[in-house]
């Protein structure tokens, strides 16, 4: 038995991990560290976070990214350099080994809840039981695939979470679906990898962030549009600092906020890397899609009337959406249990579900937290909150 079980090593699962530890609060976490930004993101990116919001979060000194580079005489800033996907995996596995390094590398197969707490059924057969779970499940049970799409086959359409090494698609011809920064990215590294690159996007054209004039931002500029850790702006202001408010606001305004706030767009720095290789179709729907022998076909809905696309390939690099019914590793009636709105569990000012001792951080929570959620930084904000809530619930089960 453990009094508190975390259910992913990702940037939220291991600051709060950090935390605890920190703490003394005896726990399990459990999860294949960094995993999504390991295998699950295009290698050669960079993060679209600014530098000092890509850090993991851990009341222990030395732990942000900026004491990494300056460590490892690596080149940062906090704002004028783009983190690299790689400089970034390496400190965050850094950020684990010196932290958190109580990892179990095994996954979580099955979680219900019965009267003596939960149970944890892992996948190499272990079974336990903890007060309190965490679920820190990140982004990737949450892939979103257009509908269109669902009857081309696996070696014809996958998601963009399904690639990290693009070198395979070397002198075919591949198309990517979506408008935002994971389908920019995408596209543009499959072009420098070798590929015949086409992005196809519902808009009527591709935003690029605006790159930082010389010398930087005026005082004017900086009291109108505040920097944050999720984007400059009064509304990121206040998400950021205050997304406990975020909970109170209706029903539907959330949603929307959820969905609109931060749209797609690409860094800046993409923008000559995107354009130098990459062939758009834009403010087109895919009216209907089949397999024309060995590739796919496109029928595709344009302002100019209905086009025809044949590729190798297709990536959607269509996002991401939270949805309690797609964690199958939970019970049916522990998922029956937890109420929703949109999917997403409903949370108390704590990050706590409405089953009682089973927490919810990261994209799940952006429903009753705001866009914070979507964003490494917000583990600064939910790690110290979510690690004294469990301390003081630990030590009242003693």
């Amino acid at each position: 038995m453990t009094r508190v079980a975390i259910i992913g090593a990702g940037p939220y699962g291991l600051s709060i991990a950090a935390h605890l530890r920190s703490l003394g609060v005896p726990h399990r976490i459990f999860g294949t560290p960094v995993d999504t930004w390991l295998r699950h993101m295009p290698a050669g990116m960079s993060l679209k976070s600014d530098g000092f919001a890509s850090s993991l979060s851990s009341p222990e000194p030395g732990s942000r990214l900026s004491a990494y580079c300056a460590e490892n005489e690596i080149a940062y800033d906090d704002t004028a350099i783009p983190v690299e996907l790689d400089v970034f995996t390496a400190y965050a596995v850094d950020f684990q080994k010196r932290f958190v390094p109580q990892v179990e590398d095994r996954q979580v197969v099955a979680l219900d809840k019965g009267a003596e707490g939960f149970t944890l059924k892992l996948d190499d057969g272990e079974t336990l039981t903890a007060d309190l779970v965490v679920a820190a499940v990140g982004i990737t049970h949450f892939a979103r695939m257009p509908q269109e799409l669902s009857g081309l086959p696996a070696n014809l359409v996958s998601h963009a979470s399904a690639h990290h090494d693009l070198s395979a698609f070397a002198g075919r011809d591949v198309t990517v679906i979506g408008a935002g920064s994971s389908a920019i990215d995408i596209a543009a590294l499959l072009a420098e990898a070798g590929a015949t690159t086409s992005l196809i996007a519902r808009r009527d054209r591709i935003k690029f962030a605006s790159a930082p004039p010389p010398g930087g931002r005026s005082l004017y500029q900086r009291l109108r549009h505040p920097s944050t850790g999720i984007g400059p702006g009064l509304r990121s202001f206040i998400f950021q600092k205050r997304p406990n408010l975020f909970r109170f606001l209706p029903g539907g305004l959330r949603l929307k906020i959820v969905r609109r706030h931060l749209g797609p767009s690409s860094a800046w720095w993409m923008k000559p890397r995107f354009d130098a290789g990459v062939t758009t179709a834009l403010s087109a729907t895919i009216e209907n899609a089949t397999v024309e022998g060995s590739r796919a076909r496109l029928v595709l809905r344009t302002p100019d009337g209905p086009i025809e696309h044949v590729t190798d390939h297709i990536i959607a690099a269509t996002g991401y959406w939270p949805d309690v019914d797609r964690l199958e590793f939970f019970s049916d009636g522990l998922r029956t249990a937890i109420r929703t709105h949109e999917r997403m569990p409903v949370l108390s000012g704590r990050f706590e579900s409405s089953v009682s001792g089973l927490y919810f951080v990261g994209p799940p929570a952006a429903n009753s937290f705001g866009p914070l959620m979507r964003f490494m930084v917000g583990a600064e904000y939910v790690a110290p909150r979510v690690a004294r809530t469990l301390a003081r619930r630990a030590a009242a089960t003693k």
